[in-house]
């Protein structure tokens, strides 16, 4: 092969792991591996993450390669505002069902012959981390990896038609820049699942306050998506 064709791979490859540190790549994965109680499973969360979102650039890739046409801005600014409402309902699902955990209750005491009463909430005591099958948790990952994809396609496709003239190129161009995503995507769900784990075997407490930030912070940079699009 051919040195600069290698170097042109390389390259794509490295972007696809600058790739899965979009906002709201960590956004939409921190609400999915905030319910999940092992490093394990929140990496293969990742890795679904990243099929669904290389399946999406491909699809893509060789449809703009094919015709030598790209994504329209309408079409580009659609998928993006279905990405915001996306990020904004998983974040609210995701902080309601921690907030479920959250138990108040009353407790009374007598000091000097006179009845107190304090009222407690309390966070332990919540929901469990859900244990469900591994193709139904990945669904949803697979699924927002594919509109992450599509929505990121545009600018893609139009730095892959510009400098690469090799059809075949280009698309193991969008081939590499897919796997070095989802390889980046699977490391950094991993780092993710870390706290969760820990806190998942060890206090209540602290697993319903990280799906409760992973919540409002998926909604938060979903309601920014919007405002953004809303701007443009």
């Amino acid at each position: 092969m051919d040195t600069s064709v290698v170097a042109v791979l390389v390259t794509g490859f490295l972007l696809g792991l600058r790739h899965a540190l979009d906002a709201d790549h960590l956004a939409a994965m921190s609400a999915f591996v905030s319910q999940e109680a092992t490093v394990a499973r929140s990496c293969l969360l990742g890795t679904f993450w990243g099929i669904g979102h290389t399946a999406a650039l491909l699809v893509a890739g060789g449809l703009t390669i094919a015709f030598k046409t790209a994504i329209s801005p309408a079409l580009e600014s659609a998928i993006e505002s279905v990405v915001a409402l996306v990020l904004v309902v998983l974040g609210a699902h995701v902080a309601l069902r921690a907030l479920g955990g959250l138990r108040v209750h009353d407790h009374s005491h007598a000091h000097d012959g006179v009845l107190h009463h304090h009222r407690h909430v309390n966070l332990g005591g919540g929901e469990s981390h859900r244990h469900v099958h591994l193709t139904e948790a990945a669904r949803r990952p697979f699924l927002v990896g594919v509109l992450h994809g599509l929505a990121g396609s545009a600018a893609l496709m139009l730095l892959v038609l510009a400098g690469i003239p090799s059809p075949p190129t280009a698309l193991l161009y969008v081939l590499v820049f897919g796997i070095g995503s989802t390889g980046g995507m699977v490391v950094l769900s991993g780092l993710l699942g870390i706290p969760v784990a820990l806190a998942a075997g060890r206090s209540q407490t602290a697993s319903v306050l990280i799906r409760l930030v992973a919540g409002f912070a998926s909604a938060a940079v979903g309601v920014l998506m919007a405002v953004e699009l809303a701007n443009r």
